[in-house]
């Protein structure tokens, strides 16, 4: 087999730089381990920031996701029982969409279909060789066929626990790794939202975040032990546990069946670099944030984005300056979504040990903060917005 660029990984990240490839007349091939099945049903990131929803519209897979997405204008911070409102639209001028990342990947999944676009499911031994020639390849078996796919680049859109950010010797990759001492259990319940906006909640207890994924399906997050056991959470603690969290005067939380549950642990991770000869990286293979930012996604359509373009050039004028500078640009935007990730994460969650009552006490200061500034709140709310992609 033969193409201009080999893509490992069929989740949003390499679906779209397929997509985009195809724009550009550029050929490509997506190898993925799992079943469309279940990728599609994948349930994970649901927030779109503004520069997201604009690209997917404008590269026509945003159809469904403009009449079935839930815009938002901003969103509610919360500290013990006092709730305060961030209004994104008003202090930036842009919003947020919420609409989940397994829909996404239909969307996607159907246009390249209909494009006639090469994606391959459920393909097992996966290799990437010679990235620092001019003929890198990927080997792989495919419907118990060993096969070998030729191709000028390679990028690796293959997750955290892929094989390609491992094809980078240890000596040329630097990982850079925070673990946080806690989890998040999260939640989908058949109930409407209780709200009408994101409420991101620091009580005593520990962190809350009620979200949201349609008018009859909600999303809840509560911190917990990174290792906790789902027994430990029974129906009723969780909904006791979420009204105490969550609660604000005047405000009632509504109950329904939960339909899913499970436990996330919360870490930061950063490979440097994104590119090694030939291969470059994209998305959760390059970097993972904590999920108090909304921005996995994102940032992975930020990479691909960039990436294309580089490509497209290349392939148009002969031009290497943007893959030259892809990772240097990517990990600009990356350490930023870190820095904001993490301070949202230290403003929002109990963090146990001597410093207890210290910590605390600086969250309430910077919860006052955002109340009476608007400088403050124009930060959270140009960071969660999203910066422009270019």
């Amino acid at each position: 087999m033969r193409t201009q660029v080999a893509i490992v990984g069929g989740g949003p990240a390499g679906l779209l730089l397929s997509h985009l490839l195809h724009l550009q007349g550029i050929d490509s091939v997506v190898l993925e381990r799992r079943s469309q099945e279940h990728v599609q049903q994948r349930v994970r990131a649901g927030v779109l920031e503004q520069g997201t929803v604009d690209l997917l519209r404008e590269v026509g897979v945003g159809e469904r996701m403009l009449r079935e997405g839930d815009r938002h204008e901003g969103v509610h911070v919360q500290f013990d029982e006092e709730r305060l409102h961030i209004p994104f639209t008003e202090l930036t001028g842009r919003a947020i969409t919420v609409y989940g990342q397994q829909e996404v990947v239909k969307d996607l999944n159907e246009r390249r279909r209909a494009d006639g676009g090469q994606v391959l499911f459920e393909v097992d031994d996966v290799a990437v060789h010679d990235v620092t020639s001019d003929n890198p390849s990927v080997t792989f078996t495919h419907d118990g066929v060993a096969q070998v796919l030729h191709a000028d680049f390679v990028a690796g859109c293959d997750g955290f626990h892929g094989v390609c950010r491992d094809t980078i010797p240890p000596d040329v990759r630097r990982v850079y790794e925070r673990v946080y001492p806690f989890g998040w259990l999260g939640i989908l319940a058949e109930v409407a939202p209780s709200t009408d906006e994101l409420i991101y909640a620091n009580n005593e207890r520990g962190f809350a975040l009620h979200s949201m994924r349609s008018a009859t399906i909600s999303r809840f997050y509560l911190q917990c032990a990174p290792d906790e056991p789902l027994d430990n959470w029974p129906d009723q603690r969780i909904w006791d546990e979420l009204g105490t969290r969550l609660a604000a005067p005047g405000w009632k939380l509504q109950e329904g069946p939960i339909i899913e549950r499970s436990v996330t642990a919360m870490r930061s991770f950063v490979a440097e670099p994104l590119r090694h000869g030939r291969l470059f990286l994209a998305g959760d293979s390059a970097h993972i944030v904590p999920p108090t930012g909304a921005k996995g996604l994102n940032l992975a359509v930020a990479d691909v984005d960039r990436l294309a373009e580089a490509l497209a050039d290349h392939y148009r004028t002969g031009s290497d300056a943007g893959l030259d500078e892809y990772s240097a640009k990517c990990l600009e935007r990356v350490w930023r979504v870190q820095h904001f990730s993490w301070w949202m994460t230290s403003m929002t969650h109990r963090f146990e040990g001597p410093d207890h009552d210290f910590d605390r006490r600086l969250q309430r200061s910077q919860f006052d903060y955002l109340r009476s500034s608007t400088a403050a709140a124009t930060t959270l709310a140009e960071n969660y917005v999203g910066m422009p992609l270019r």
